[in-house]
């Protein structure tokens, strides 16, 4: 089965429509899935909703997906530093469904492991627990959340091989490993494939079945916010 792709539009190719569910790793700006989310936007779909941590800035990011109103619904659990989001949001241009961050990495997780809903004590009396089942365990109240079952899952990663086995970097790992076991496809887009065999088993971080298409480029990698010391006086 051939995964590897030459770029984003090709890996793209057959596999984005109209009015898909989106699953993206990426945490901020570190780890996120640049090259697609690029080829995304130049595909035209429209009517998309993703299931993100966040929706990254105003041009980086999902945020040039909502500059051109390609999105319609975000599943976030983080909201902050887009001025268009909130602008669409506020006028009722794009719908919005919070979740806890531990709630939403659950809920990729739970898809990629075919788990149709959980029970989890965050968010019980809040406005997250409304319109949810409530039930109790051990004299315990906890709400009913349900498993995220995305049609494609778009990450990034540091290192493949050709048979989409994964490694990420550091914090870079953060949503990328959830969000790529709950789509129904996975596309990767990495910085380095390497020869098959050359990657240590127990350093894997996804195995390739998870990963149907792959594409190595150069990232950007934006820094959301810096942060600096003034330099000491001698």
């Amino acid at each position: 089965m051939k995964k590897v792709y030459a770029n984003a539009t090709e890996a793209l190719d057959g596999v984005i429509s109209d009015g898909m569910m989106i699953a993206a790793g990426g945490f901020g700006l570190c780890g996120i899935p640049e090259l697609l989310l690029e080829a995304i936007k130049d595909s035209g779909a429209q009517n998309l909703t993703f299931a993100s941590n966040n929706a990254g800035v105003d041009d980086f990011g999902i945020g040039i997906l909502l500059q051109t109103k390609q999105v319609k619904k975000m599943i976030s659990s983080y909201v902050g530093e887009n001025a268009e989001f909130m602008r669409q949001y506020l006028s009722g241009e794009l719908e919005l469904e919070f979740n806890p961050q531990g709630t939403l990495a659950e809920r990729m997780r739970a898809g990629g492991a075919g788990i149709p809903g959980f029970y989890t004590k965050t968010g019980v009396g809040t406005v997250i627990a409304e319109d949810k089942e409530h039930k109790d365990f051990n004299g315990e109240t906890y709400i009913l959340e349900e498993g995220i079952f995305a049609d494609l899952a778009i990450v990034k990663a540091w290192k493949a091989d050709d048979t989409g086995n994964l490694i990420f970097r550091k914090t870079a790992r953060n949503f990328n490993v959830p969000a790529a076991t709950c789509g129904k496809i996975c596309i990767a887009e990495v910085e380095e494939i390497v020869p098959r065999g050359s990657l240590d088993p127990d350093a894997i971080h996804l195995p390739g079945i998870y990963v149907h298409r792959i594409i190595q480029g150069e990232h950007e990698k934006r820094i959301e916010q810096r942060t600096t010391r003034k330099k000491e006086e001698a």
